[in-house]
């Protein structure tokens, strides 16, 4: 069977005053029925472009997705006009943006919000669409969702503004749902909350998720597959366990050592292991790797020749010359 999502060779660009920045760059994802993808990688790297050219919510100008495929169940979004493509956004395809408090209205309260995206889709009265919206929070763990269906954004805590965007983005039982940081600026017991929630929805609804995070914990938690982002490119792809037990980029070796030790403590005079420099500025990007500049295993042809995106073994894809024959 076909998947459910298959990006191909997707490029985004976006015109500055600098020049052209490739902000998505030849990327290529699949995402099957009910599976978790994660798209991880530093801020700068083109995970939340990624997202927003699926829901072809690119700012035209300064940005353009200048070729590629997305197909959703066959179809290509980007072929779609844009009356068809809003009819998909929130019924087939929905969004849980980075930040809620910026995401949602401050003058509409939270139901009627909710309401906006049922009656948008669904043939149904003001009260059966409120009834739903109150449902709807119920589900996604607001308490008294009776009565907070009627307040506004600012009423609400971070983690509760989060949870109305879950309920929004789940309101029409999307079978793909785009996961932006859901949970950024959350406390820790807060973002297993969120994560627990979204995984108990996902197999309720067996909705697919594409969750974008720079956090590899949220990856080992939710995902099935990984991918691992940088420069506007994959870099790494293969399911979970393999990315955390047999990385195989520098670029993921470096992110997973950066992570504190959990069996041992440390002292106060160690030092976290880091990746030495910056995300190169996409609109002077270097002939070769990108990752060059930044790579312990830097050789001459990295410095001249672009890697591809080629199978290091089965099932497990990698952009390096260490692993090219």
């Amino acid at each position: 069977m076909a998947p459910l999502l298959d990006i191909r060779n997707l490029c985004t660009c976006f015109s500055t005053p600098f020049g052209t920045v490739r902000a998505v760059d030849g990327v290529s994802l699949t995402l099957e029925e009910g599976e978790t993808l994660g798209v991880v990688g530093e801020s700068g790297c083109g995970k939340t472009v990624l997202s927003l050219s699926i829901m072809r919510l690119i700012p035209d100008p300064p940005g353009r997705i200048v070729s590629g495929q997305i197909l959703l169940d066959g179809r290509d979004l980007l072929s779609l006009p844009p009356d068809e493509m809003r009819a998909l956004r929130g019924k087939e395809i929905s969004m849980i943006f980075q930040e809620p408090m910026t995401a949602l209205n401050p003058v509409f309260k939270i139901g009627d919000q909710i309401i906006e995206v049922i009656r948008q889709h669904q043939a149904v009265s003001y009260r059966d669409a409120l009834h739903q919206a109150v449902h709807m929070l119920g589900r996604v763990g607001m308490p008294s969702p009776e009565k907070r269906v009627y307040d506004y954004p600012h009423q609400l805590s971070g983690g509760m503004r989060q949870r109305v965007m879950i309920a929004m983005a789940l309101a029409c039982r999307p079978r793909l749902m785009l996961a932006d940081e859901p949970t950024t600026a959350l406390d820790v017991t807060i973002q297993a909350q969120i994560l627990d929630l979204l995984n108990q929805l996902k197999k309720e609804l067996n909705t697919a998720i594409l969750l974008i995070t720079h956090d590899l914990g949220v990856i080992a938690e939710s995902a099935q597959k990984a991918a691992v982002m940088y420069a506007g490119e994959i870099v790494e792809l293969s399911t979970v366990d393999q990315i955390f037990a047999h990385p195989a980029h520098p670029y993921t070796i470096g992110l997973l050592e950066s992570i504190p030790p959990w069996d041992e403590q440390l002292t106060r005079y160690s030092r976290l292991n880091t990746i030495p420099g910056a995300v190169p500025e996409l609109y002077r990007i270097m002939a070769g790797c990108r990752f060059q500049d930044r790579c312990p295993d830097v050789m001459a042809t990295c410095r001249k020749n672009p890697p591809s995106l080629k199978d290091c073994r089965s099932g497990h894809s990698v952009r390096c010359w260490k692993y090219s024959s």
